[in-house]
């Protein structure tokens, strides 16, 4: 059921990551109140054992929405490098040696690419929403390539060596334009609010938020 009081609807994001509920929060903004599984007594590890990124953010969603009984959301996001056939794709967190340590992730592909004129890849997100027991899926893609070295101290993850194709600019009006990246700025270049306009992340999180709007109309 949507808990719609005073105007914010609140939803349980299935993570413990609180570099994605910051971004998510800023993403979908103050009409949404966010909680993880934690806040509810559930600190554990949510399983995610699926071999597509559909199915993991189905298995997160489902694992909260049975667990905790709240309408609530997952996300799962792969990194995909057309050279590699797609890869790291669903493994993209744990790429390096199976745990999630950023830093080598980033030096496996930096390392697995070297020489490779084909750097193109994409990140690509898939969220699970369940409303009253019923999911369903929003998917999200932020186009570039892979940069030949780590740029920037800005956001989390692959950010240092993914160069989007576009970035946006801000506006006179309070609103953003996509333009050519032609200075080779990496995502973790951008500050937040110009990285969630173009992100995959946020890009299928405001799909979504604009299907919650239509549920309360």
């Amino acid at each position: 059921m949507i808990i719609w009081y005073l105007c914010v609807m609140k939803l349980v994001f299935a993570t413990a990551n609180l570099h994605k509920v910051k971004e998510a929060s800023q993403i979908l903004g103050p009409g949404f109140e966010l909680s993880i599984p934690a806040d509810y007594g559930h600190p554990e590890d949510i399983p995610e054992t699926g071999n597509t990124l559909e199915a993991n953010s189905l298995q997160k969603a489902k694992y909260v929405y049975d667990a905790i009984g709240m309408d609530c959301f997952a996300d799962d996001s792969g990194l995909e490098v057309d050279a590699l056939d797609g890869a790291p794709g669903v493994y993209t967190a744990r790429y390096a040696y199976g745990d999630i340590r950023f830093k080598d992730n980033l030096d496996k592909l930096l390392y697995v690419l070297d020489g490779q004129t084909d750097r193109r890849a994409r990140f690509h997100t898939v969220v699970t929403l369940i409303i009253d027991g019923k999911p369903i899926q929003f998917q999200g893609y932020c186009e570039g390539s892979i940069g030949l070295k780590r740029i920037g101290t800005g956001g989390f993850g692959y950010d240092p060596i993914f160069i989007p194709a576009e970035i946006p600019v801000f506006q006179a009006d309070g609103s953003w334009s996509l333009v050519p990246n032609t200075d080779g700025l990496a995502m973790a270049q951008l500050p937040d609010g110009a990285k969630n306009y173009i992100s995959h992340r946020g890009r299928s999180l405001r799909i979504m938020a604009e299907y919650l709007a239509t549920l309360v109309k």
